[in-house]
């Protein structure tokens, strides 16, 4: 048993009594925290293990309990130690949506998990939350550079390629600054929303929420970086939403073309910094298992390029020396 271990056992000890309780790891994510499942006398909790020095748990109680205020269902906090970096939380299960999503499932879960977009965004106070400007945009975007082109592919830039890269960042920023402000979760995917009895789905991870681009979200949740659907079922449930958001004053006055380049180059912006993430996770953390999250997470950005005059060089780059070279180093990890 580790020394942080021991110490959130005592802690647990204090907290839910003095009766034997047991736990077991219950999951862990892609940042410095980990989840451990805590049984006593029938009744489950989960408790957070969030190094101080990495992770803010503060943050994580304090937008959980928001979250829930609006109507969410996000973890409820039973008890915190923040200056250790624990937290005692509600069990939401096990049952991740990235497990449960198949063909028949599919419309009701995204159709439950749209509806608590909806009130993320109609509802959730943003006061207090960090901008998604154009600072944070940029150093995002940077991550693909540093990690995956030249961290895990060990690619120089010449002068060319670094031009091509700032043209495209700088349409893929200006994309996402006109569009209007929402409460923005930034994880919002099949890993992080769990499959509930009551009040489906229950979301977790939101402690990175900002105030950014409406269809951050949307598109995070529909271009999954762990699960991909057909395009046209991928539109369907995005123009879906866009009515959704017309009806309820979200958006104004803006034309389905305009929404639909929103939403296309908005997960430009988010799979490029994906794909710089997953080489971060890798070559950073030990975490090799996300680069095979790579190729569909890049196959989005590819995609998306070919539909605009003003990307399709940018995507012909990418589909060439660099998918050529992503193949190899992929191919030597495996």
């Amino acid at each position: 048993m580790s020394d942080r271990t021991a110490v959130l056992r005592s802690w647990l000890s204090d907290v839910l009594g003095p009766e034997s309780l047991e736990l077991t790891p219950a999951s862990s994510d892609a940042s410095f925290r980990r989840y451990w499942r805590v049984r006593r006398a029938g009744e489950t909790w989960i408790a957070m293990d969030a190094p101080p020095e990495f992770e803010d748990c503060g943050r994580y109680a304090d937008l959980a309990r928001r979250f829930r205020a609006c109507g969410l269902n996000t973890p409820e906090i039973h008890a915190e130690f923040r200056e250790q970096g624990f937290l005692l939380i509600s069990d939401l299960g096990d049952r991740v949506y990235l497990g449960e999503l198949n063909e028949q499932s599919a419309d009701r879960l995204y159709g439950d998990a749209l509806d608590a977009l909806e009130t993320l965004q109609t509802r959730a106070p943003v006061d207090g939350l960090p901008q998604y400007d154009t600072a944070l945009l940029t150093r995002e975007l940077g991550l693909f550079r540093e990690w995956l082109l030249q961290g895990l592919l060990e690619r120089s830039l010449d002068a060319r390629d670094c031009e091509r890269l700032d043209r495209v960042e700088s349409i893929l920023i200006d994309n996402a600054l006109e569009q209007p402000r929402v409460c923005v979760h930034r994880d919002y995917h099949s890993r992080n929303l769990m499959l509930t009895e009551a009040g489906n789905p229950g979301v977790l991870d939101f402690q990175d929420a900002v105030v950014g681009p409406i269809t951050y979200d949307l598109v995070s949740l529909l271009r999954d970086c762990y699960i991909a659907w057909p395009e046209a079922r991928v539109r369907d449930w995005a123009f879906g939403y866009f009515q959704r958001a017309e009806a309820s004053g979200l958006i104004d006055a803006v034309e389905p073309e305009r929404f639909e380049r929103w939403f296309d180059l908005m997960g430009m912006q988010r799979h490029l910094k994906a794909c710089g993430i997953f080489a971060r996770l890798s070559l950073r953390d030990g975490k090799h298992g996300y680069l095979a999250d790579i190729p569909r997470t890049l196959g989005y950005v590819l995609d998306v390029a070919g539909r605009y005059p003003e990307l399709r060089e940018f995507g012909d780059w990418l589909g060439g020396p660099v998918s050529t070279a992503l193949k190899a180093r992929l191919a030597v990890a495996a």
